[in-house]
């Protein structure tokens, strides 16, 4: 299979698989010829020595320094050169290769003006595995994430290092072995490879499909929770939710019950309390509120992805050039810095019930930090120290980055985004994520250990692919192995996977 772009219907499945497992790009035949007619029309707007910014003119402060003859070609290289100006360490491949797909589909819509020749190229580097390396830190998220689209553009002139076949060389040398073309840069080539927020939007779109298999995993610990406690499940009733309307929760108490099917909990064997705390019998609420969130996120990548987010943009059919800022990344900044936040608020949830798990007050006769020796020994006490530490930082990622503009350029740029923040600091949040939701399946495991009645059929089977990495905490040990194993579990979406072959699927509400 392959991902035909065409500048319409890129999605982040398409990004992600690309991205991620190296799934071939084909450019379609109309989107090539859409290219095309956008150079010729440029070309023929060069020639009559029309002004157009960033071809013929300077940028940013210098709009007004108009390019002679000359100058115009160069004036291409030495854009790339002054504007690969990050910082930091090498952004993951998977993250470039987003960005890169991201800007060809920009492209395909047949409104950047450049050569065709840019287009096949990045695509040849995305289907022969040539990475550029690229700083992560740098960009502001507007007039484009420039300084690492920059550096990713140095592959273009066959300057900067990439990566290829696992090994980091100069881009030159990349080139050659995997035989690609070096294109160079000719009028407005450059400014098309950078003029939008491309990283952005592709590192976004990678954590959205990270943000729904989490959102699922987060109601797999959640029942398996619920049941370790004794939970009454009366608040997981779906008219309960239809009643109020909000499709997220609605899908989330669905995905629970499936869960739980089959639990003695559900049939009244197992005495119950007439009204839980809100840890507990609020969690379709709570995760119901992300799972609408990521339905809107996913929404607005999907229009950016498949936008005109480019400057200007050249309209061949209508003889026109329009200049704006299409490139601003706040409409995919906003909306990403929310998944964080939602995602934070589901982690607090998940601690809450882990305390409740450990609490021997609160716990329905567990022992005390799940351990039979308590006193002697302290069983998950600690655990719960590492999860509030991971969810204090999440809390602090979770200030907003879009409200944070500093201006650039001599006040030319004086609103930008910030929007890399918001990826940079929504991947960690993801990271930690997977560690606190580790540990409340390795609490929850440890109590059903505790517990003698029927569990739910998702539930017996998340326990069971636990237990294949953890064994039950029967004497203390070191428990930062098992807090390691268990994010890079929660990470791999095993038990996700096991617990749907289980249950017959679970049900998204973001497609």
């Amino acid at each position: 299979m392959s991902v035909i772009v065409d500048g319409e219907s890129l999605t982040i499945e398409n990004v992600n698989n690309v991205a991620r497992n190296y799934e071939k790009v084909e450019l379609h035949p109309d989107a090539l010829e859409r290219i095309k007619a956008s150079r010729r029309f440029i070309e023929k707007k060069i020639e009559q020595k029309e002004v157009m910014y960033g071809v013929n003119t300077g940028i940013g402060e210098l709009v007004n320094v108009i390019l002679n003859d000359d100058q115009i070609q160069e004036f291409q290289k030495y854009l790339i050169y002054n504007h690969a100006a990050g910082f930091g360490e090498p952004a993951p491949i998977e993250h470039i290769r987003a960005a890169m797909l991201s800007r060809v589909n920009v492209h395909a819509k047949g409104y950047s003006g450049c050569r065709p020749e840019i287009t096949l190229t990045y695509i040849e580097m995305l289907n022969k595995g040539v990475t550029p390396v690229v700083c992560e830190k740098g960009s502001v998220g507007a007039c484009g994430d420039l300084a690492p689209m920059s550096q990713c553009a140095l592959s273009l002139l066959g300057e900067g290092e990439c990566y290829y076949e696992g090994k980091r060389m100069p881009t030159k040398e990349a080139m050659e072995k995997a035989g690609i073309k070096i294109p160079g840069l000719k009028a407005r080539d450059g400014l098309a490879a950078i003029n939008g927020s491309n990283l952005i939007t592709g590192i976004g779109s990678l954590l959205l499909i990270d943000a729904e298999n989490f959102t699922k995993q987060a109601e797999i610990s959640a029942a398996m929770a619920l049941e370790a406690l004794f939970a009454n499940m009366k608040p997981y009733d779906l008219k309960l939710h239809q009643l109020r309307g909000f499709q997220g929760a609605v899908k989330s108490a669905e995905n629970i019950k499936t869960i739980v099917s089959g639990s003695d909990l559900t049939t009244g064997k197992v005495k119950v309390k007439v009204q839980d705390a809100y840890s507990m019998r609020s969690t379709p609420q709570v995760i119901g509120a992300l799972r609408d969130q990521l339905k809107h996120s996913r929404k607005q990548f999907e229009i950016e992805l498949n936008g005109v987010a480019d400057n200007p943009i050249f309209v061949a059919e209508e003889d026109r050039v329009l200049t704006g800022a299409n490139f601003q990344g706040t409409p995919v900044s906003l909306p990403l810095d929310v998944v964080g936040a939602a995602i934070t608020m589901v982690c607090v949830l998940s601690e809450r019930r882990l305390n409740r798990l450990l609490n021997s007050n609160l716990s329905v006769g567990l022992p005390p930090f799940l351990t039979k020796g308590a006193g002697m020994f302290s069983g998950m006490m600690l655990s719960q120290y590492t999860a509030d530490m991971l969810v204090s930082e999440q809390r602090i990622l979770s200030a907003p980055a879009y409200i944070l503009s500093i201006p650039a350029a001599a006040d030319q740029e004086d609103f930008v985004s910030m929007g890399m923040n918001s990826a940079l600091k929504t991947k960690q949040i993801i990271k930690n994520s997977y560690a606190i939701l580790g540990i409340e399946f390795m609490a929850a495991a440890q109590a059903l250990d505790f517990r003698d009645f029927n569990f739910g059929n998702g539930t017996k089977k998340a326990h069971s692919v636990i237990r294949k990495h953890i064994e039950h905490l029967e004497v203390d040990r070191p428990l930062f192995k098992d807090h390691n194993e268990m994010a890079k579990l929660v990470e791999s979406c095993e038990i996700l996977k096991e617990v749907e072959k289980e249950v017959g699927g679970l049900k998204d509400s973001w497609s």
